[in-house]
């Protein structure tokens, strides 16, 4: 569908992104795909909605069963994109101290020094997310959602670009929590890693039987194609990538259907909305447009929605599914025409 604004009078006004920046952009995110490609087979859906996240400038929270490559996809995406990263393994016992640092006293210098925890990284994977307490969690709602760490009354500033990507297995597993609904929240997407096609799961193999192990090829063959520079100047243009009245409408009115859709016991609040423009902007971008059209609205809606919108019980018992009732919901809303 093509949401071009109409052509002024002033033709010879520059778009908002110029045509070399775009074309820089689209070369890059070529060579993540690239890189990526050579340690996962398929899962395409996956890569796009992790590389749309990075220039959107959001954190992700990636979902699978145990095995199926989601810690492997992180760390890769970590060293790809050329940031400076730190890892932190979730368990019951891990305390807020143990993520954002301490002050500790210092014998020689007779008082209390901060020591930085390793949320103090550009790229920091949380894996295993829902194995720690809530109490845990809370240690990094204020970094992710402001970049800083306050602790007793002084405020640390993270260096930019802060992304955080967990990694968590699903509710139903062994010693796993549910995660409060503020720390969800804070994620711009949630990607569900699925089972391979039956192809791609032989193709797997095959690999492993060559004597290849995946984190072999991380460590020998993937190598980092951009960073923290580039990685800002893509965010600063997806800042300015055009969005029409139309979509706005539509992105306004699919959030707020949520909001008393059957099935759904919680709708999604304005943020969700905010995460949404973002998240189809960052697209639109990657697609080589300096302009939003419905299609990439739709594209994002799932991974923006599905962390933010709880099911009824009603729902749950009929089998229902989040993505099915959303998928629902988004067919039953008129798309805007271009102008």
């Amino acid at each position: 569908m093509d949401m071009t604004p109409n052509p002024t009078p002033h033709d010879d006004v520059a778009d908002p992104i110029d045509t070399d920046p775009v074309q820089e952009t689209q070369n890059i995110i070529h060579a993540i795909r690239s890189e990526l490609s050579k340690l996962f087979i398929g899962q395409e859906h996956l890569v796009t909605g992790v590389i749309t996240a990075l220039i959107a400038n959001g954190h992700v929270l990636v979902e699978s069963l145990p095995g199926l490559g989601k810690t492997l996809l992180v760390k890769a995406v970590s060293k790809i994109v050329g940031l400076d990263s730190n890892r932190i393994q979730f368990t019951p016992d891990l305390m807020p101290s143990d993520i954002t640092g301490s002050h500790v006293f210092d014998m020689a210098e007779r008082q209390f020094v901060f020591h930085k925890g390793p949320v103090f990284t550009q790229f920091l994977l949380a894996d295993e997310f829902n194995r720690a307490p809530a109490k845990t969690h809370a240690a990094l709602l204020e970094v992710m959602q402001e970049g800083h760490v306050t602790l007793d009354g002084q405020t640390h500033v993270l260096q930019k670009p802060f992304f955080v990507m967990a990694t968590q297995n699903p509710i139903e597993n062994e010693g796993t929590y549910n995660l409060p609904e503020a720390q969800l929240d804070r994620f711009l997407f949630k990607l569900v890693l699925e089972y391979p096609e039956q192809n791609e799961e032989k193709d797997i193999l095959r690999l492993f039987l060559a004597g290849t192990s995946p984190y072999d090829v991380l460590e020998k063959d993937v190598s980092a194609v951009t960073n923290a520079e580039q990685l800002r100047a893509m965010q600063d243009q997806a800042a300015h990538v055009v969005v029409d009245d139309s979509v706005v409408d539509y992105i306004t009115n699919i959030v707020r259907q949520t909001r008393n859709y059957p099935g759904l016991y919680l709708g999604a609040s304005p943020r969700a909305s905010i995460s949404i423009l973002t998240g189809s902007r960052a697209l639109a971008l990657m697609n080589g447009r300096n302009f939003v059209v419905p299609d990439d609205v739709r594209d994002v809606v799932l991974m923006s929605l599905r962390h933010r919108v709880i099911l009824s019980p009603e729902a749950e018992i009929e089998g229902k599914t989040v993505d099915n009732l959303l998928e629902q919901l988004i067919q039953s809303i008129e798309v805007p025409r271009g102008r």
